[in-house]
């Protein structure tokens, strides 16, 4: 469908492309991954027809059509309804409603036979064009990516940048091109639309190609992965993981081909040294210099995984209780963002706050921060010191200062050494670390605000959406960092990976209420799809005008029922004991002196009350839905 045939891009002096090649077909699914600044957008924008290259071919068939969301739609604006630019994608069909509501009004005033069979013949092409559907489904893609109902009529011009995105990606994903290309198409998602479009993608009918650092989304959608790298184009047949797997295998064939070649080279360089002033061997000598000109190099290996070798530590130690809030509460006007609810951050908690925009994640973590007024008790720990990482960090950093100098001011007083440890560990070695500010990609500028987070020496960090703009290595890092960190910490993140590598604890935002679950992200996955698969007992519809049955004794049935359900509530009420007796266990040993002085074991012991807790909470719901239950068959 699309072919990519020995390309080749410059800018400036250096060669983005050097006879790349890869091929597109129809219903592929290619995830498009590499360093930033390898040219990922690049190639989009040249299959797009937006660059000229400088050498090779792009080819497409003749009823090929592209689609292409990149980020410079973030500056689109309109007065029009967002349900309006969404239905855009029917443009025929739009055009064609119009015509009939002209028809129509004409008809109001004067009638005829042409004017009859101009609107039969305009409805028919309406039918057949699908208009009579096209605002259902336009309502249900907007509605699928995150967007409320009330909300479809409001101007898009409303609306933030990452808002106008989502109604722009909307509009595509309804035109349904054969070719979909979306950069970064997930970083103005959050979680519920990230899975609503992965679904979408799967089942789509045209080729997809997307650029993208979340891998859970590459798992999740892509068939196949194509890597830029070295300046070229490399194919896996396969998702994310498969790509790793392939690689790796890739390169350890490769990295043995490369040494016995270099063993081949020297030994025959150490022949040619040696006979070189024998006329006896100069025949020899000769044809071994040909057959190293004319030897194809094999490359070594270059590893683009980086490790963190640099302990992020601070000075003092923070209280057991980080953050106490209770019977908080937050509203703007009339709309409730938290009603009464109260939540504790303990020493050594690494929370991932996560959930659908809107819940309102950041305002919980501006509260947490001391950076909001709430109606209720927010108390700060013992010894508490903040490291606050926001994308308005970014904003903060002096445009002038060198990257070296911008962590000087961070005031860790560490060493100079120390400091190009610490940026050694976010990929600026060397010579890079006298760039300007200025000068920095925008994933540069996120690694080194990250950096300057992280040697505060602050014990409590709060990051908000941290992985945005950081690719797969740059991700690995901030995950090594923050598993290796021996503070507490609270991040906001829609990057399914990234949570499950470094969070102990799940909170999230329902019902105005801050909810926990006890867990890392896996295991709360688990317990959340589990609870959404169970049945739910739906009371039978009343048949229309049937009459309102009497009161009446229980039946035999009932009675065995009951008695079905008190064993059961006996079972629980077992369980429940059991666990309280479980629970004031821990409570004592975390009471010991030698534990509450011992932070690792202290910390360990905290999981287990927090565990034996939610079990706690989970048997008393049980244990009060079969009471309710008892009480109705005791009324019937």
């Amino acid at each position: 469908m699309v072919s990519v045939s020995n390309i080749s891009y410059f800018i400036g002096g250096r060669a983005l492309y050097q006879n790349a090649s890869m091929f597109i077909k129809p219903n592929d699914k290619i995830g498009l991954i590499g360093l930033n600044g390898r040219g990922k957008s690049t190639l989009l924008k040249i299959i797009n027809g937006d660059i000229r290259i400088d050498a090779g071919s792009i080819s497409k068939a003749k009823d090929c059509t592209i689609g292409f969301l990149n980020q410079d739609l973030l500056s689109y604006q309109t007065d029009d309804a967002i349900l309006t630019v969404a239905m855009g994608a029917f443009k025929e069909a739009v055009d064609t409603q119009r015509q009939l509501e002209k028809v129509i009004h004409q008809l109001e005033t004067e009638y005829s036979d042409e004017l009859v069979n101009k609107l039969t013949n305009l409805q028919e092409k309406f039918e057949q064009l699908d208009g009579y559907t096209m605002q259902s489904k336009a309502e249900e893609v907007l509605e699928g990516i995150g967007f409320s109902t009330k909300d479809l009529h409001r101007p898009l011009r409303e609306f933030s940048g990452g808002w106008r995105m989502r109604v722009m990606l909307a509009k595509l994903l309804l035109e349904k091109p054969s070719c979909l290309m979306l950069d970064e198409p997930t970083n103005h998602l959050d979680l519920p639309s990230i899975e609503w479009v992965e679904n979408y993608l799967r089942n789509y009918e045209g080729a997809v190609v997307i650029v993208s650092h979340d891998r859970t989304f590459l798992d999740n959608v892509a068939s196949k992965t194509v890597e830029v790298t070295q300046e070229q184009l490399i194919t896996y047949e396969g998702n994310y993981t498969f790509y790793l797997q392939e690689k790796e295998m890739r390169e350890e064939i490769q990295q043995g081909a490369y040494e016995n070649q270099q063993a081949k080279i020297r030994q025959t360089e150490r022949f040619i040294e040696r006979f070189r002033a024998k006329a006896t061997k100069s025949k020899q000598v000769q044809s071994r210099v040909k057959a190293l000109d004319r030897m194809d190099k094999i490359e070594e290996v270059v590893n683009d995984t980086a490790e963190v070798n640099f302990r992020f530590t601070f000075k003092q130690t923070s209280g057991r209780h980080v953050i106490t809030m209770k019977d908080i509460s937050k509203a703007y006007g009339p709309l409730d963002i938290l009603k009464n609810t109260s939540a504790v951050i303990e020493r050594g908690d690494k929370i991932a706050l996560i959930g659908a925009n809107g819940k309102g994640k950041s305002t919980l973590l501006r509260i947490i921060a001391n950076g909001e007024d709430v109606q209720g008790d927010r108390t700060i720990g013992y010894n508490v010191i903040y490291g606050f990482y926001a994308q308005h960090q970014l904003e903060s950093l002096k445009v002038n200062n060198e990257i070296l100098d911008e962590l000087k001011q961070a005031g860790s007083g560490k060493t100079e050494q120390e400091l190009r440890n610490v940026l050694g560990c976010f990929l600026f070695t060397d010579e890079d670390v006298f760039k300007k500010i200025k000068v920095l990609s925008g994933g540069e500028k996120s690694r080194v605000a990250l950096a300057k987070t992280l040697i505060s020496e602050a014990n409590f960090l709060l990051l908000d959406e941290p992985t945005n703009h950081l690719d797969f290595i740059s991700e690995n890092i901030l995950i090594q960092a923050l598993q290796q960190y021996q503070g507490t910490f609270i991040v906001v993140s829609h990057n399914r990976h990234f949570v499950s590598q470094v969070a102990n604890k799940i909170w999230y935002i329902d019902n105005h209420q801050i909810k926990v679950y006890p867990g890392t992200y896996d295991e709360y996955e688990y317990w959340r799809k589990k609870n959404e698969a169970a049945p739910v007992e739906v009371a039978p519809a009343k048949k229309q005008g049937a009459k309102p049955k009497q009161e009446k004794t229980s039946t035999p049935t009932n009675t065995k029922k009951i008695a079905d359900l008190n064993k059961e509530l006996k079972k629980v009420e077992d369980a429940i004991h059991q666990i309280q007796k479980e629970k004031e266990k821990i409570e004592l040993e975390m009471s010991k002196p030698e534990v509450f002085s011992n932070f690792e074991k202290l910390n360990e012991f905290q999981q287990s009350f927090e565990k034996v807790d939610f079990k706690l909470e989970e048997e008393n719901k049980k244990w009060e839905a079969i009471a309710l239950e008892i009480e109705e068959l005791e009324k019937s």
